[in-house]
């Protein structure tokens, strides 16, 4: 029971930080499971990706409805992401637990330093561009998906921590519309991934059950106060809490947790 109501709640607070910042809800329950509940790596990665889709569901419904997302983009990068997940549920199998946790960390703090340079040096005109770009080219949305969808499989995680920097510096996208789209990918992306983890066994489903019952919404809150925050805002939000998580679970592998 004790579990359970655990699990619940980082399943809300995943759930608020998802609908904030696109990201899913894997990059905080991956953690999370691992330090409260003691999941080895791959048991964490299983667990969350099923919880990931209602995630992403309920927070692409509301950016769509509010005009902060692009669903074509978004299936763009979905299919450019659905093989390469299936191939990093495999290659995370293969190198293991340990493996997969110091690459998570090693990618959240190099996304995290290439938001706050976003945020510290913004380009010539960004705001402008940004503000007019709604959508990413076919090649550009295809190129993301893919290498969002091996890190998906690998990591367990939806991501959104990889695609909104990546869109929000390559494809121009302002932050929260970079977001949007990002839980419209989501869908797509974390279906692969579960059913490879779940085949596999790396799956608690009791848990996972517990954990999408905080994140609907938790997800629906947090995609509320972005749309309701500034720009700058949320990008150095976003660059916050990849530095909180990378470094929480460097802690965890250095043994200070």
């Amino acid at each position: 029971m004790t579990d359970t109501l655990l699990a619940v709640a980082i399943g809300l607070g995943a759930g608020v930080l998802s609908g904030a910042f696109g990201i899913g809800g894997g990059v905080v329950m991956v953690p999370a499971l691992t330090l409260v509940l003691g999941f080895d790596g791959l048991t964490a990665v299983g667990t969350s990706l099923p919880v990931i889709f209602p995630s992403a569901a309920t927070g692409a419904f509301t950016y769509l409805r509010a005009g902060s997302a692009d669903w074509r983009s978004g299936v763009r990068l979905g299919l450019g992401g659905l093989p390469t997940a299936v191939a990093g549920a495999w290659l995370a199998e293969r190198l293991g637990g340990s493996i997969v946790l110091a690459v998570l960390v090693a990618v959240v703090l190099y996304t995290a330093a290439d938001m706050t340079l976003q945020v510290l040096r913004p380009r010539a005109h960004a705001d402008a561009a940004d503000a007019q770009r709604e959508s990413l080219s076919w090649p550009l949305g295809l190129g993301i998906g893919a290498i969002t969808g091996l890190y998906s499989g690998f990591l367990g995680l939806g991501g959104g921590f990889i695609m909104v920097p990546m869109m929000t510096r390559f494809g121009r996208l302002a932050a929260k519309r970079a977001i949007g789209t990002s839980l419209v990918a989501i869908l797509l992306l974390a279906i692969p991934g579960t059913i490879s983890h779940a085949a596999l066994g790396n799956t608690v489903w009791p848990i996972a059950a517990a954990l999408a019952v905080g994140i609907v919404p938790g997800s629906l809150i947090g995609s509320r106060i972005t749309l309701g925050a500034s720009e700058r805002a949320v990008r150095i939000a976003f660059a916050v809490l990849l530095v909180v998580v990378g470094s929480l679970v460097i802690a965890q592998e250095a043994g200070w947790l």
